[in-house]
């Protein structure tokens, strides 16, 4: 039976080690031969992708070239201007994964805004990671010569931090769904989208990054998809991480998560959104599953191996 599924990238699915076109192209070109397996199935596929170490690094290029005559974009901007790349990226190699499949399926990306409370506490409390991970001495130092904000992530190192309003709504959520209807496999909310507050005719962008896991979950509410995955860099979650008693996740209920959350046992920046994201889909979606894996394991997902599976009971 068809699911519609809409699956959330993360950054190890975009960017490996090689941080160039051609190095991003090749990771997308992987990670397309291994999304279209949904589709060999006969499942109807909506993807989202972030955009953290692209636009980080984008930021790092603005701000080394800025000049009254070359003046720096800002963040929505660069939101925007790495959302168009990795869809351009993502869709020619989705396109040639569905070829060399013999399946004829059209892909196309839509530039998403995402519109956001301009008073929303996240402006006033950053903490979405962009950009490279640094050394402490090395993050410092760019805090005493910027003002910007880093913070530890995960035991990586430290990386910049920005405000990450939660989304309330997708400007283009029309075009979205009826791309949807006619059974385009669509790529949206790139990067979380572009974070947008309404103005007196239209939308206007505000500082921002918003978080991809967040976006996919009220994407994934709005077209009632049967499955929301959230790809990460393990096949499942964990409690107590990286310690002698951890313990794998496979089938877990909103109730059994919210007191892990309550023990801290999810890195905030890392696990914790992605648990929080799946918790906000299965609560507004009861009927629907979210899916915490790796992209290596997607074959889980229909029931063909070990993930995280998150319901509301």
């Amino acid at each position: 039976m068809t699911k519609r599924i809409v699956v959330a990238l993360g950054g190890n699915a975009i960017l490996t080690d090689d941080p160039s076109a051609k190095g991003q192209i090749e990771a997308l070109r992987y990670t397309s031969k291994r999304l279209i397996e949904l589709i060999k199935q006969g499942h109807q596929l909506i993807i989202s992708h972030g955009n953290g170490p692209q636009v980080g690094n984008l930021l790092l290029q603005q701000a080394a070239a800025d000049s009254e005559k070359n003046p720096a974009m800002p963040l929505d901007t660069c939101v925007a201007m790495t959302q168009g790349s990795i869809g351009y990226w993502l869709q020619n190699m989705l396109n040639e994964a569905l070829a060399e499949a013999g399946i004829d399926k059209q892909v196309a990306s839509v530039v998403t805004q995402v519109v956001v409370d301009e008073n929303d506490s996240a402006f006033t409390n950053p903490t979405k990671p962009v950009g490279p991970f640094l050394s402490e001495a090395e993050a410092q130092a760019v805090t005493a010569e910027t003002g910007d904000t880093f913070v530890e992530d995960a035991g990586r190192g430290y990386r910049k931090v920005v405000p990450s309003p939660k989304p309330i709504s997708f400007v283009e959520y029309p075009v979205i769904k009826a791309m949807i209807e006619q059974d385009f496999v669509t790529i949206s909310a790139g990067g979380g989208g572009i974070p947008v507050k309404q103005a007196e005719f239209g939308y206007e962008g505000v500082e921002a990054v918003i978080d991809k896991d967040f976006a996919s979950a009220k994407l994934a509410e709005l077209v009632e998809a049967d499955y929301l995955v959230i790809l990460t860099g393990v096949d499942n979650v964990y409690v107590n991480f990286n310690q002698p008693n951890q313990e794998k996740l496979e089938n877990v209920t909103v109730a059994q998560l919210n007191n892990w959350i309550a023990e801290e046992q999810f890195a905030p920046g890392s696990m914790l959104p992605k648990v929080e994201a799946a918790i906000a889909f299965v609560e507004n979606n009861p009927k629907g599953k979210a899916v915490i894996t790796s992209l290596e394991n997607i074959a889980a997902v229909m029931g063909e191996g070990s993930a995280t599976f998150v319901s509301v009971d």
